[in-house]
């Protein structure tokens, strides 16, 4: 019996997690990735409730805990870093609704990779230029490698996907704009509290700080935008052009920020928006993470959707019958998650549009209310459905 070939596009954090388990469901699989080499740094992700049961299935809690970020909680202080308000971890945790353990995403998608290079073909510094797919398999011609047929392909390539744009057509047809851009870099500085997020806010536009004690740290941006704004998505020189024009005049430290931010390697910015799809497949070809439903960084539920999603497709692929009826499984589990996170943004927390609201965020987070407070579509107690993979032997325990 010939063993199926899978190809994945894209290497962050869902793709070398569908990699991981369709080896488990007997495929043989080749990630292509544009990046040259495994993606290293980037903002920190939460990895919560459903997440946590497939870190745990995949044996990879301890290494994922061992590279924890050390995080105390949130403060928010005015243009004269006086503290207004203050939330522990445990409380953050409360509004959530469930537990969460904090990873760069570099760090996470590093144990990701190790955890499966030995098995899976990777193939980066390449990208998909073109596919057709028959009744019988995808032929893929790469931009740089030599054309190859597999029997499925998955577009795990991010908000930005180009197996999406290939496949379903213009990003514009399904992204939806929530009003806001973000930045996030990697920077040196002793701003803020070592291990407590820094958060200063003026209506509208927010910065925040996260750094360790030896001043190793990240800053993100935030701000308000009614229309969407015009700029090329890979002119990092025009993006960063916008973000000094949105946060000019602003106090505390964030003139020194936008410098810092400027020349840290790592920037990047981009629009607040979400996937949203009537269908994540066609044909042999399947969409996961945020290439299919990106509920934004807003929704502190990127790493959630990602994970998730990557082991109910393997494992709807994994449960037999025809590959279009496993896909239309996946999606019928998943969709469900999707819908709560997209509708449960946190913009009203971290940039509040008026004085009144900063004020009004300020003082909640530090009343005795947050400690009677659960997030309002709580994760607490969720099961995720455990798949019997052809010849797997690990299990959720630890």
């Amino acid at each position: 019996m010939l063993i199926p070939k899978a190809l994945v596009s894209g290497a962050s954090l869902a793709g070398p997690v569908v990699a991981f388990w369709l080896l488990r469901a007997g495929f043989e699989v080749t990630v292509v990735e544009q990046a040259p080499g495994p993606r290293r740094g980037g903002n920190g992700v939460d990895i919560r409730a459903e997440a946590l049961s497939v870190i745990g299935r995949m044996g990879l809690s301890a290494a994922v805990r061992t590279k924890s970020v050390v995080t105390k909680g949130m403060r928010f202080v005015d243009r004269d870093d006086r503290q207004r308000g203050r939330i522990d971890k445990a409380g953050m945790e409360r509004m959530v609704g469930s537990e969460d353990v904090e990873i760069t995403r570099g760090d996470l998608a590093s144990i990701l990779y190790e955890a499966t290079r030995n098995d899976v073909e990777y193939v980066f510094g390449d990208t998909i230029k073109a596919l057709a797919q028959d009744h019988s398999e995808v032929d893929v011609m790469f931009a740089h490698g030599p054309p190859r047929r597999f029997d499925l392909l998955v577009g795990a390539d991010g908000f930005h996907s180009n197996v999406r744009r290939l496949v379903f057509g213009p990003e514009e047809r399904f992204s939806v704009f929530k009003n806001h851009y973000f930045a996030t870099a990697g920077a040196d500085f002793f701003i803020g509290e070592p291990y407590w997020t820094t958060n200063y806010s003026e209506p509208g536009k927010s910065v925040s700080v996260f750094r360790d004690e030896n001043g190793r740290g990240q800053v993100n941006f935030i701000f308000r935008s009614q229309q969407p704004l015009v700029y090329e998505f890979r002119d990092t020189a025009g993006q960063k052009r916008l973000l000094r024009k949105a946060f000019a005049g602003l106090g505390w430290h964030v003139p020194a920020l936008l410098d810092a931010a400027e020349a840290a390697p790592d920037f990047y910015f981009d629009a607040i928006g979400q996937m949203q799809m009537p269908s994540w497949s066609n044909g042999r070809i399947a969409l996961v993470g945020d290439a299919a439903y990106c509920a934004s960084p807003a929704s502190g539920a990127g790493a959630l959707l990602a994970l998730t999603g990557a082991y109910r497709l393997a494992g709807e692929l994994a449960a037999g019958g025809d590959f279009e009826a496993a896909f239309a499984r996946y999606e019928a589990a998943q969709r469900p998650l999707v819908a709560r996170k997209q509708a449960n943004l946190f913009t009203g927390i971290s940039v509040p549009r008026t004085r009144l609201a900063i004020a009004a965020r300020n003082l909640f987070v530090s009343s005795p209310l947050v400690r009677l407070v659960s997030g309002p579509q709580s994760d607490k107690g969720a099961r995720l459905k455990e798949y019997a993979f052809p010849g797997d032997r690990l299990t959720s325990a630890e």
